[in-house]
């Protein structure tokens, strides 16, 4: 039986991607592996406590399986040991998702991220049977609420009869109602995890026991005192660091996220974020003059601290 007790505690970051130019790319970016490693080993410098490839946030949609594939292995081979990998095994339906997720297992991931069938409106049943299936192969299952994205809502009583999987060991949680962390645990026995970095604070503070973050792509040492101050209590400490980032936070509940994030990463000048591949394109300037001031104000505050 798939161990009940994997610890997520800490801060596990949905990681971007880095491509560099070329033409014989897929519209002329070819993922920059090498950059991408330096990204993941700047995360576990940091104190994260992992990294999650192959997300929405790691472009995974627009990725050839090939692509996709060495993404969990480059992540493997720089988190070395350090930390947890959990990989991204979304797919259109089980099948597809299934292959992702016996390919994580055999590249070294040590779970996966999924989400219920994208693209498909899957009913109740079908979503269940999504998760059962994928659950063969073994490895413990982060499932992922994103109703905006999937147009599936897993409320707390679908959650509580997928978290009857014994591999189904975590939810994230991306709905923005931080109100479902006390209706899930009332109803299963499940780690749930912070997934909308804009509510970290609020659904620590009703119980959340990790977070499975995309801001801290650009702040993450940062990130990982703002978890550390919540899960020791310091409620009031947590909630001053917590107002200097969350206006820049909010980015990572937009349609834009990917783009902002990266483009924070850019101004933080620790790590390289660049650019999306279609079809995200770049921000509108109005978009990208607000996302640097809001990094900027960001910045500015915690060289004040």
């Amino acid at each position: 039986m798939t161990d009940k007790t994997m610890d997520l505690g800490g801060v596990v970051v949905a990681t971007t991607l880095a491509f560099k130019e070329d033409p014989a790319a897929p519209a002329g970016l070819a993922v920059d592996y090498d950059r991408f490693a330096e990204h993941v080993d700047f995360l576990m410098s940091n104190g994260c406590r992992g990294v999650g490839p192959n997300g929405s946030l790691g472009e995974y949609s627009s990725l050839t399986d090939e692509e996709r594939r060495k993404v969990i292995q480059v992540a493997v081979e720089a988190v070395d040991g350090r930390g947890i990998v959990i990989a991204g095994a979304h797919g259109v339906g089980s099948h597809q998702a299934r292959r992702w997720a016996e390919y994580a297992a055999e590249d070294g991931a040590d779970g996966v991220l999924l989400l219920p069938p994208i693209v498909y409106r899957a009913n109740e049943a079908e979503v269940i049977a999504h998760y059962e299936e994928v659950a063969k192969v073994g490895l413990p299952i982060m499932a992922y609420n994103n109703p905006f994205d999937t147009k599936v809502d897993l409320v707390p009583s679908l959650v509580a009869k997928i978290a009857q999987i014994p591999e189904v060991v975590a939810i994230k949680e991306f709905s923005g109602d931080v109100r479902r962390v006390y209706e899930i645990t009332e109803q299963c026995d499940i780690d749930v995890i912070a997934g909308a970095d804009d509510v970290l604070f609020e659904l620590m503070v009703d119980g959340a026991v990790g977070w499975f973050a995309g801001y801290p792509n650009a702040f993450p040492k940062e990130a990982v005192e703002l978890y550390d101050l919540c899960a020791q209590g310091e409620w009031l400490k947590a909630r001053e660091l917590y107002r200097q980032l969350v206006a820049v936070f909010r980015w990572d509940s937009r349609t834009e996220f990917v783009q902002a994030i990266k483009l924070s990463m850019d101004i933080c000048g620790n790590s390289y974020g660049g650019p999306t591949r279609p079809p995200r394109g770049p921000l509108t300037d109005q978009q990208r003059a607000q996302v640097t001031a809001d990094t900027e104000r960001a910045l500015a505050a915690l060289r004040e601290r």
